[in-house]
């Protein structure tokens, strides 16, 4: 699979991806004023954007839903650059839903695929019909969406395969999706070595896995990842490559045939490349809930009720929930934050 530099126009979205990616699309990026929203580290990663920038807003931790609503009476302009992870770019995703017309130009500096997707939860006191909000410019270069520590990329990467399993198995997915889920899935598996990460490989594969579930929409991996971040407060990408393991062989449970031709190509099978990328992450287990049974059976409530559950078949249920999270709770090596 080549990893050149390229860009891609789909829809209303350009995508410039590979090294030297800023420079590519310097004449979309920098064209006009817009308000760059970031956080410390990654706007010293690139400070050009900060000094081109009409105005900065650091995004402080915290809810999507509740950071974008008090962000809201401070961030304006009608062009929004989010420069970061995950959770800056959904925050500008729901900036721009909340207050439209906005158009969002997305810089990601994590694995999260964030960049490549409509998905985000909306400002608090949003009506959750508002349309929500797509990048319509992704620039990503590895050196920046790569750029974590090892055991922090590894964590990222469990993510994105996350995202691409969803996209393999979903009832709402299509034959292109799935077809560029497997690509990423493999793009993934090769950026891994004894010798570390091939960061580039890693990238794209992200991206791929973020354009698949794009298409598919999101399934029960993400829901019981975002349950457990939200009722036990422990770090996302940590939580989804806890789970990815356990949540792959479920997903197998629907669809061996499709997880078997892609053992084929791997070499190995998923869950296998799941597991090494937890090892390497040095996660073991889901924090607060290996040792609070109450904590458990509330995330297990609160999961179980999620619609998007519906998206595979059979759809899962409150006890293959529990049995997912019982499985990958064994060690409390997440700190809750």
């Amino acid at each position: 699979m080549t990893r050149e530099p390229f860009r891609h126009v789909d829809r209303d979205q350009t995508i410039v991806f590979g090294a030297g990616a800023v420079a590519a699309a310097a004449d979309e990026l920098f064209s006009g004023a817009y308000t760059l929203l970031t956080t410390a580290r990654a706007s010293a990663a690139l400070p050009e954007l900060a000094q081109r920038a009409a105005h900065v807003v650091h995004v402080p931790s915290g809810l999507v839903e509740v950071v974008a609503a008090e962000l809201r009476v401070t961030v304006t302009g009608d062009r929004l650059v989010a420069l970061g992870g995950g959770r800056v770019i959904d925050v500008a995703k729901a900036l721009a839903a909340a207050d439209a017309p906005r158009e969002v130009a997305a810089v990601p500096t994590s694995l999260s695929g964030a960049e490549m997707t409509g998905v985000h939860r909306h400002a608090s006191g949003v009506p959750d019909a508002t349309p929500r909000v797509r990048p319509t410019l992704v620039v990503n270069d590895p050196a920046l969406s790569a750029s974590q520590p090892v055991d922090q990329l590894a964590a990222s990467a469990g993510n994105a395969l996350g995202h691409a399993i969803t996209a393999l198995v979903s009832a709402h997915s299509t034959p292109i999706a799935r077809a560029v889920a497997a690509d990423a899935v493999i793009a993934l598996a090769a950026g891994w070595s004894d010798d570390g990460a091939d960061r580039p490989s890693v990238a794209l594969a992200a991206l791929l896995a973020g354009w698949a579930v794009d298409r598919s929409g999101l399934g029960p991996h993400h829901v019981l990842a975002q349950t457990a971040v939200r009722t036990a407060g422990l770090p996302h990408a940590q939580v989804n490559v806890a789970l990815v393991p356990f949540t792959t062989a479920a997903m197998r449970r629907r669809d061996p045939v499709g997880l078997e031709r892609l053992d084929a190509a791997l070499g190995r099978s998923v869950e296998s490349l799941a597991d090494d990328l937890r090892q390497r992450a040095g996660v073991t287990g889901l924090g607060d809930l290996a040792t609070d049974d109450e904590l458990l059976s509330h995330a297990v409530a609160t999961a179980a009720r999620r619609s998007e559950l519906s998206r595979v078949t059979p759809p899962m249920d409150a006890a293959e929930i529990a049995s997912i999270y019982r499985a990958a709770r064994r060690c409390s090596t997440i700190r809750s934050v």
